[in-house]
C-alpha cells in the first residue's frame, strides 16, 4: 500500500475515516462509505485508519472521537467532522470540493 502522506498529498480527493473496531457509529459508517465509493468511483479515494492500531497518527491529527472523517486534497485538510453521517449528507460535502 502507498504511504499515507503520498496518498493525501495527491491531486485526488481523499476521504480518511478514523475509526475504532469497538465503535458502534463507526460500524454504521462502513456501508455508507462502501456505497459512497460505489457511487463516486475514481472521483474519490477512501482510506480507513484504525485509531487503536495507529495511535501516533490519531495524535497527529488530534482525533478525539470516532468516527472522525477528514477530506484531504494536496495534503491539506479541506473538511473535517466527527460522528456518523448519512450518505446524502456526505455526498453533498464531497461535491463542494470536486
Amino acid at each position: 500500500m502507498e504511504k499515507f502522506n503520498e496518498i493525501i498529498n495527491s491531486e485526488q480527493l481523499t476521504l480518511v475515516d478514523f475509526y475504532a473496531t469497538w465503535c458502534g457509529p463507526c460500524k454504521m459508517m462502513h456501508p455508507v462509505l462502501e456505497e459512497l465509493k460505489n457511487d463516486l468511483g475514481d472521483k474519490i479515494r477512501i482510506i480507513k485508519i484504525d485509531v487503536d492500531q495507529n495511535e501516533h497518527m490519531a495524535m497527529t491529527y488530534r482525533i478525539q472521537s470516532v468516527p472522525t472523517l477528514m477530506l484531504f486534497r494536496k495534503g491539506e485538510v479541506v473538511w473535517r467532522q466527527s460522528g456518523a453521517m448519512m450518505l446524502n449528507d456526505l455526498k453533498n460535502v464531497i461535491e463542494q470540493f470536486q
